[in-house]
């Protein structure tokens, strides 16, 4: 209910009048329409949507969620109409890019990887949990009409997601003046030309629904080899605009799972982390 008595009409609205986090902001969004990634063409098909289209569904389910395992009973709700999360026809869905970032030692072959703790001061959800880095919702850089198409590339959402999490750079990168530059661009380039000379490999692990709040996540990896690694990202900022960023640590199938046994990780970096141990080359 509202100070004045009369009903929130969307999760969102009832966040952003009581506990807005740092960044709350209805962005325009790539929805996710439809996703086929086990054949031999994948394919993700996309419109146009806003940020808060699946908050309020899927943060919603999830306080319902905690209602009933407090109560010892379901009510009728968001959670109880939507039969199937994976079924993108019964609800609004945005994709989070989640990346799991690796570097690779060029002289040992040894691995090593970052985690990230989301602070719940300065993010709307998954507060207060561990989870890859970077990450980010597919969206235009801004509202300006042109950034819907020179921003539709998973991989330069990926791009601007590097810059701002383990760069602390701004999330302004002047679009609404003019598009992004990205061949122009040095970090970018940098980082596109290594998918060229192998310095820089980037997997698609998989295609996953969280099963408590129905966020979406595209699991990735991008290996990056250490010379590379240290020029662009040699200065890594320990603390950016949505949490803490931990130091490296060795990429191996018992630190792995010693950390999702310790620590409370979103279930699409714990998968990120399984799939990437166990299939990555």
């Amino acid at each position: 209910m509202r100070a004045d008595d009369g009903e929130y009409e969307t999760y969102s609205a009832v966040v952003g009048d009581v506990a807005a986090p740092t960044v709350f902001e209805n962005r325009p969004t790539y929805r996710l329409l439809h996703a086929e990634l086990a054949g031999q063409s994948p394919t993700l098909r996309f419109s146009l949507g806003h940020y808060f289209d699946s908050v309020d569904v899927g943060e919603a389910a999830a306080h319902e969620f905690a209602v009933a395992y407090r109560d010892g009973q379901v009510a009728p709700g968001v959670r109880a109409a939507i039969t199937d999360p994976c079924d993108l026809g019964q609800r609004r869905a945005n994709l989070a890019i989640s990346t799991l970032t690796i570097r690779r030692d060029v002289d040992t072959g040894n691995r090593s990887f970052l985690l990230h703790w989301r602070d719940p001061r300065k993010v709307g959800h998954a507060g207060g949990m561990y989870q890859v880095v970077p990450v980010g919702i597919f969206q235009p850089s801004g509202y300006a009409e042109w950034n819907t198409g020179n921003d539709f590339s998973l991989w330069r959402n990926m791009i601007r997601e590097f810059s701002e999490e383990l760069c602390g750079a701004d999330e302004d990168h002047g679009s609404e003046q003019a598009p992004i530059g990205y061949e122009s661009w040095e970090f970018a380039s940098k980082l596109t030309e290594g998918l060229d000379d192998g310095s820089v490999e980037a997997y698609c692990l998989g295609l996953g629904v969280d099963p408590l709040s129905f966020a979406t996540d595209l699991l990735t990896a991008v290996i990056i080899d250490g010379p590379v690694f240290d020029e662009l990202f040699g200065e890594i900022v320990a603390d950016n605009d949505e949490g803490r960023v931990l130091e490296l640590q060795p990429f191996t199938s018992e630190r792995v799972e010693q950390v999702i046994a310790e620590h409370p990780i979103q279930a699409a970096g714990a998968a990120a982390l399984r799939l990437a141990i166990a299939d990555l080359p």
